[in-house]
């Protein structure tokens, strides 16, 4: 459709609609970031003749005074202003919610609401959209959510739909910020998705839609009845559910709205629509399942349920019990959580938490809502229904939704169940049903009241919504609150309900079956003879069971049977009249013992006249075995009514006759008398056999009593033993748990690089700092090493690990990394506790410090070494035992000896003990160990093959803290110098 049929279309759906009195519908707008932009889009495209009335909802900074009224003016003719408290809402108006108060509806006039603790709603528009649907709940709310941030509406779409209305979103991919719109439109109940442009345009044609349909002629109930079966035939040939059974006016409310999305005005085009389209089935069929659901809805009746049920639930229940609760209908579960998180406090406050458990039963006809509630991952708008204390005990946080703690999840069990066809649970304790009767039949609901009843335990609770009732059982229930509809199970006798039936066959009856049709179809005359030679010839009989209970009559039978007085009795022996009675009796029990036709004649019964004498014949009807035993009774008549005998009579005829009549009946009572006595004594026998029987039959009870005994005894003990059992494992799992957490805390600690591979090398589990050294994410369990990059230089790590699986035998080597790390690599087999090889364990020990500080002291080694090897004098380095640990060039030149004969030799012992000088021994061990040091001891020795040597000492002890003390001995030569020095002496000497 082009621009100018979208005007023409719109101006043809505006000229209709009023200016003044009530809206045609109220539209609740929401919008947040990016909002603005898509208001003006919206606005620019809406006629300012709709008839409708608009209300602005957006997220503003309380502090700041706005200026969206103005900017909204710029692009509509229809008037805008702040809302104000007590506004009445008019058609053709813009109203905007103050940033500084909550908004409100109530019978169409605005309300502010002043902010709780001086804190705004964090979600003010679904706090709009839940008051705009429960004061518009004929269809007439509209909710649209265009751009923003965050889930603020979402909560809302579900209040409106529940209500029949209409919600709009803005396409995502037109937003500046999406994740509101995509946030609606995940709940799966959005009407429409489009740009806000469009949005306009496509509100327009529905609301003219409804105002067409609510303008057609009254449409005979009849033909209304009849789409709506044939609806329910389409719904429940492709989705498998039937909605017969539901309110007509909530089905015929929402396929009202359907046919309005799709511009249409009769139910007929709407169920051809149907036909041709199933996907639109689907979606019906998931409207009419739309539930009113939400955390701690009502929460004063929640309070009242814990301080009238729960609590003496809670302290009555005996230890180790289990509280049963059943919630039908519970959509997405935000009831059945709510439930459970009620009984988790009532439980505590009654410190019986670990005492007492509960279950929790959760069903609902929607399986995609059961799916829904199953996950327990909701969004962040439940903290307007739930407090700050119950999100952070109940509920785990994860981005920007809530998730229910396991603790709750596992005492809920949730299941697809059609509450109306499929059994109930039992034994309950409470019955939760607050989202599912108002949208039944009273029919409907009026049956499942004894369900719920049978359901429940003596003296269970029976929780319902505000706006659902028990009718007339009050002998079922004794009222708790009526205000918040809790009652409590009466003492009250019940037969086991039957569930209740569902239509089979929903389809309208075939044209001719019965009424007109059937008289104007003449009937064939071989079924017609038939049924006039029966109605003519055959006498008028019953039928009835072996108890004399009549199943079935057969012409005039007045004249032989006539209810009795009091309670109404069908029993042919109480129906019998005066004079039929005993031989009636004495005919069925021949006919029932000899199995054949008992016939007598002249039986006299009493009329309204006189008497009439028949003939009565009882035949037993042939069944197939096992089925209950019937018999046809016929009555057919002798002569005719004896009337009163004329004055005119003899006395003596009078007499002759009722001397045979007496005589007639004597004989019958002898006969039925001695049939009495010949059944007395087969009963007595009977019963003699039957007392043998449950003689015996006792005693074998009493045998079984004493094994049940025994059993019990047994299980008991075998209970005890599982308790034992349990708490052995219950304790082996803390101590794996603790054991895990030590371990998990080892590793960090030492924070030493670890790496588990099973057989196949594969990870199996590895520590953080491995990370340096091989390239593993936490996505990495389970694959093999080998196609894991390993930033080893030497490339040989895969074949060491497969050479310790082999060989079993541990390797430890230095590795260094690509980034010229150094690493103690150490490869262990992996032992299990049954002592069997189950892989490998790799630690790498970074030692890039330790290897830097040896290459120093290598490298300060070699310096020192070299500084000696300058020296000219003689240098020898001993240890504690004056063993030569190295000595210089000089030394070896000087002396004349080599380094491999003086090295590791006491000094003493080199050469032919030619440093065994008396004087350099005492230096070395007596004055050396006192002064730590001395300096310039001259000593004079001959040395074999060397000659006479002068020399001067010095001696000073290295001190080290690892290891023991060195000496170091410089020898300072003077031999020429001495003699010099003797030589000026003997000079000085010869001149004096």
């Amino acid at each position: 459709m082009n621009n100018a049929q979208e005007e023409e279309s719109i101006q043809e759906a505006t000229s209709t609609m009023p200016s003044t009195g009530t809206p045609r519908a109220i539209v609740g707008i929401g919008a947040s970031a990016g909002g603005l932009e898509a208001l003006e889009q919206f606005f620019r495209h809406m006629p300012a003749d709709t008839g409708m009335a608009f209300v602005l909802v957006t997220h503003m900074d309380p502090s700041r005074k706005g200026m969206l009224p103005e900017i909204v003016q710029r692009v509509t003719e229809m008037p805008v202003v702040w809302a104000e408290d007590g506004m009445a809402i008019r058609p053709n108006a813009v109203y905007v919610k103050p940033a500084d108060a909550d908004l409100a509806v109530l019978h169409g006039t605005l309300t502010l609401l002043e902010p709780a603790l001086g804190q705004i709603s964090r979600t003010p528009i679904d706090l709009f959209f839940r008051h705009l649907a429960d004061d518009q709940p004929d269809g007439r709310a509209v909710g649209i959510v265009l751009s923003g941030m965050g889930h603020d509406g979402s909560l809302g779409v579900r209040a409106i739909k529940e209500k029949a209305g209409l919600v709009l979103v803005q396409d995502p991919s037109s937003t500046q910020y999406g994740s509101m719109p995509e946030s609606a439109i995940a709940t799966g109940l959005v009407d429409i998705v489009a740009p806000a442009a469009k949005l306009p345009h496509l509100l327009i044609d529905y609301v003219r839609s409804v105002d067409t349909i609510g303008r057609e002629p009254v449409v005979p109930a009849r033909e209304i009845e009849d789409g709506l079966k044939k609806i329910f035939v389409l719904v429940r040939s492709r989705t498998g559910q039937d909605f017969s059974l539901y309110k007509r006016s909530t089905i015929q409310r929402r396929i009202e709205r359907r046919m309005g999305l799709h511009q249409l005005t009769r139910i007929e085009d709407y169920v051809r629509y149907l036909r041709e389209n199933p996907g639109e089935i689907e979606i019906m069929a998931k409207e009419l399942l739309i539930g009113v659901t939400r955390f701690f809805r009502d929460p004063e009746a929640w309070q009242m349920l814990r301080e009238e049920a729960i609590r003496t639930l809670a302290e009555t229940a005996p230890e180790g019990s289990v509280i049963r609760v059943w919630v039908p209908g519970c959509s997405t579960g935000e009831e059945a959580y709510t439930m459970a998180i009620v009984l988790r406090e009532g439980l505590d406050a009654a410190g019986r938490g670990d005492e007492v458990r509960y279950q929790i039963f959760a069903t609902d006809l929607d399986q995609e809502a059961v799916e829904v509630a199953r996950n327990g991952r909701y969004i962040t708008t439940i903290e307007a229904d739930v407090s700050p204390e119950r999100l952070e005990r109940f509920f785990i946080r994860e981005d920007n939704f809530y998730r229910i703690r396991q603790e709750i999840r596992e005492t809920i069990v949730f299941a697809r169940q059609n509450v109306i066809a499929d059994p109930p649970f039992t034994h309950l304790d409470i019955l939760c049903c607050r989202n599912l009767l108002i949208y039944l039949s009273p029919e409907t609901q009026k049956q499942l009241i004894p369900v719920f009843h049978y359901a429940l335990k003596p003296g269970g609770t029976l929780f319902f919504g505000t706006a659902e009732t028990i009718y007339g059982y009050t002998d079922h229930f004794m009222t708790v609150d009526a205000r918040w509809k809790i009652y409590r199970r009466r003492e009250t006798p019940v037969p086991i309900p039957h569930l209740i039936a569902i239509p089979t066959v929903l389809a309208p009856e075939p044209a001719g079956a019965g009424g007109i049709g059937e008289q104007r179809r003449p009937a064939s005359v071989d079924k017609l003879a038939p049924k006039i030679l029966f109605e003519r010839f055959v006498p008028p009989a019953v039928i009835v069971n072996e108890n004399g209970d009549i199943l079935y009559f057969h012409g005039k039978t007045g004249r032989y049977l006539e209810p009795s007085p009091g309670k109404a009795n069908l029993n042919i022996h109480a129906m019998a009249r005066e004079g039929l009675g005993y031989p009636l009796i004495a005919a069925l029990r021949t006919a029932r013992h000899e199995k054949k036709e008992s016939l007598t004649e002249n039986v006299s019964v009493k009329t309204n006249g006189g008497h009439q004498k028949i003939r009565l014949t009882v035949t037993p009807i042939r069944r197939s075995t096992g089925a209950e035993n019937l018999f046809l009774i016929a009555f057919e008549d002798r002569e005719e009514t004896e009337g009163e005998p004329a004055q005119s009579e003899a006395g003596e005829e009078q007499s002759d006759n009722q001397c045979r009549e007496l005589e007639r009946e004597l004989a019958s009572t002898r006969s039925q008398l001695q049939n009495t006595l010949e059944e007395m004594q087969a009963s007595e026998e009977e019963q003699k056999a039957m007392n043998e029987e449950m003689q015996s039959t006792n005693e074998e009870l009493q045998s079984t009593n004493e094994e049940l005994i025994t059993s019990k005894e047994e299980l008991q003990s075998l209970n005890e033993e599982l308790l034992t059992v349990n708490a052995e494992l219950q304790a082996k799992i803390g101590e794996l748990t603790k054991a895990t957490d030590d371990i998990q805390n080892l590793l960090r600690a030492t924070d030493l690089a670890t790496l588990f591979l099973d057989m196949r090398l594969q990870v199996r589990q590895f520590t953080e700092p491995v990370k340096e050294i091989i390239n593993l994410r936490s996505t990495d369990l389970g694959r093999p090493i080998t196609d894991i990059v390993v930033n080893l230089q030497d490339g040989s790590f895969i074949a060491d690990v497969e050479r310790v699986i082999k060989t079993l035998n541990s390797l430890q080597k230095q590795v260094q990394t690509t980034d010229g790390r150094w690493y103690q690599m150490r490869i262990l087999p992996y032992r299990t506790s049954n002592d069997r090889i189950d892989g490998t364990v790799v630690t790498f020990f970074d030692i890039t410090a330790i290897k830097e500080l040896g290459l120093q002291l290598s490298e300060a080694r070699t310096y020192a070494e070299n500084i000696v090897e300058a020296v000219r004098e003689p240098l020898v380095v001993l240890d504690g035992g004056f063993k030569v640990v190295s000595a210089n060039e000089s030394f070896y030149r000087t002396f004349n000896v080599t380094p491999q004969g003086t090295e590791g030799a006491v000094l003493f012992d080199l050469g032919n003990r030619q440093w065994n000088i008396p004087e350099l021994r005492r230096l070395l061990e007596v004055i050396l160990p006192e002064r730590k040091r001395f300096e310039g001891f001259e000593v004079e020795h001959d040395f074999p093959g060397i000659g006479k040597k002068v020399m001067r000492l010095n001696a000073r002890r290295i001190p080290f803290e690892t290891g023991p003390d060195l000496i170091l001995l410089a020898i300072e030569e003077i031999t020429s110098q001495a003699g010099a020095e003797t030589r000026e002496t003997h000079e000085e000497t010869g001149s004096r």
